[in-house]
């Protein structure tokens, strides 16, 4: 169970992981992250919000995707950055998918945010150490 500190709860707080975050994809979902870039905000935990839209299915099926996805998320924390904004964007063939397929798709997505994630933060910093 992923514990309540660590939820995103506010609409602004996912459409800046959305807009200004790394995107990471993969057949079943689409992770979002954003490193902090404030140092007042790395002493934070790391925030996760889910979006389950209405083209993956029922009510009762976008809340399996979500129960799983949470229960997935909430052991990978320790792999997100303190401050970081992760969303993750469950895609129509979540619904049919089994708990290890959404772990492996979760983990390759999660990967590849973070690799660009830190190639985008080693950028942000050469180009602000250039006159």
């Amino acid at each position: 169970m992923l514990p309540a500190r660590y939820r995103m709860r506010r609409s602004d707080e996912f459409s800046d992981a959305v807009r200004h975050g790394v995107r990471s994809g993969a057949r079943r979902l689409v992770v979002h992250l954003r490193l902090t870039e404030d140092e007042a905000d790395q002493g934070e935990p790391s925030l996760v919000g889910f979006i389950v839209p209405k083209s993956v299915g029922t009510a009762v099926h976008r809340n399996r995707v979500k129960r799983r996805l949470r229960a997935l998320v909430a052991d990978r924390l320790s792999a997100v950055p303190a401050g970081a904004r992760l969303v993750v964007r469950a895609l129509p063939p979540a619904d049919g998918a089994g708990f290890a397929a959404l772990e492996a798709d979760l983990d390759g997505a999660l990967a590849g945010a973070l690799a660009g994630a830190h190639r985008k933060a080693r950028r942000a910093a050469a180009a602000r150490e250039r006159p």
